[in-house]
């Protein structure tokens, strides 16, 4: 049977995505298959798409984008417990497809049931951001008490890794151009710019010492980070290849920054009807749009994430 889903069958911008017909995919062992109400659009789907990503070279043309989504079961593989057909879930594909989210059908490897009140655009979008900022803020040990720098607050792993962050009773400092203030503000953390001078304006706002800090922006400021927290073992990047030179640990996961640990979804989702967290989508659109969704991704920096949402009628 063949299923609607978006697609590219050649390297380029934007406006080679299409949507088109597809083999139905499956749900094999240990996975889910969802009908999808909504995904997200990340940086490493555009990376791909664009033929700019390592893993570019390593996909099947055509390739569905997308490892994000949200939806319905409706098919359960094997050694699939406590998991239904008629649940709503969100979650990531398998991180070895590389893509398969934005389609009429996708099959979840990594899922959690989804709050009766968290919207399927929040839901379709938060699975690999909730997963990295969960798996950096693991491999940073941030407790209640610390004091940790995010650097690139304001994205879709930055907002998140804030809340959670926050949850785990540390205090945030966020980092994040100036129209975005309030925004880091209304996350939880205190909010400061970016670039030039980070160590002076930090201190200015903070008595106390820096204990960790997290790249997310990949903007050169690892100099910066080592300085304020005094060793580059406190510091963990996701974005800045540059890390291990200076002893920094650059954190990519299974798939550019994916879920390794699997254990961060239920914990949000928790985290979600007890008020204390929240997906920041941006910008939805309907997967029909699916290219202006990916350029709108491919201008820089904004205050969350962007999802597309599936229609009852491809």
């Amino acid at each position: 049977m063949l299923v609607f889903a978006v697609q590219f069958d050649r390297f380029g911008p934007s406006e080679v995505l299409t949507v088109g017909a597809f083999p139905e995919p499956h749900a094999g062992r240990g996975e889910v298959r969802v009908r999808v109400r909504a995904a997200g659009v990340s940086p490493v789907d555009v990376a791909l798409r664009a033929g700019r990503s390592p893993s570019s070279e390593k996909i099947d043309l055509p390739h569905i984008p997308g490892v994000d989504a949200a939806g319905v079961v409706d098919e359960v593989g094997p050694d699939v417990t406590g998991t239904a057909v008629g649940d709503e879930v969100f979650g990531a594909v398998d991180v070895s497809r590389l893509g398969g989210a934005s389609a009429e059908f996708a099959v979840l490897k990594f899922w959690a049931a989804k709050p009766p009140s968290m919207s399927w655009e929040e839901a379709g979008a938060s699975g690999t951001s909730v997963e990295t900022a969960t798996r950096t803020l693991d491999l940073l040990d941030v407790r209640e008490g610390a004091t940790l720098l995010i650097d690139g607050a304001a994205g879709g792993v930055g907002g998140v890794a804030v809340q959670l962050a926050v949850a785990r009773g540390a205090r945030v400092i966020g980092t994040g151009s100036p129209a975005n203030q309030a925004f880091i503000a209304r996350l939880g953390a205190i909010p400061t710019t970016y670039g030039q001078g980070l160590p002076e304006r930090v201190r200015a706002l903070h008595d106390g010492r820096v204990d960790l800090a997290l790249d997310v922006a990949g903007a050169g400021s690892l100099p910066e980070l080592i300085t304020l927290t005094e060793t580059a073992a406190s510091v963990v990047t996701i974005a800045d290849f540059t890390g291990p030179r200076l002893g920094v640990r650059l954190s990519l996961g299974e798939f550019g920054g994916e879920p390794s640990g699997h254990h961060g979804l239920a914990a949000a989702a928790a985290l979600f009807e007890e008020g204390r967290f929240r997906l920041p989508v941006q910008e939805v659109f309907a997967m029909a749009q699916a290219a202006r969704a990916h350029a709108l991704a491919e201008r820089g920096p904004r205050q969350g994430k962007i999802a597309l949402t599936a229609a009852d009628s491809w």
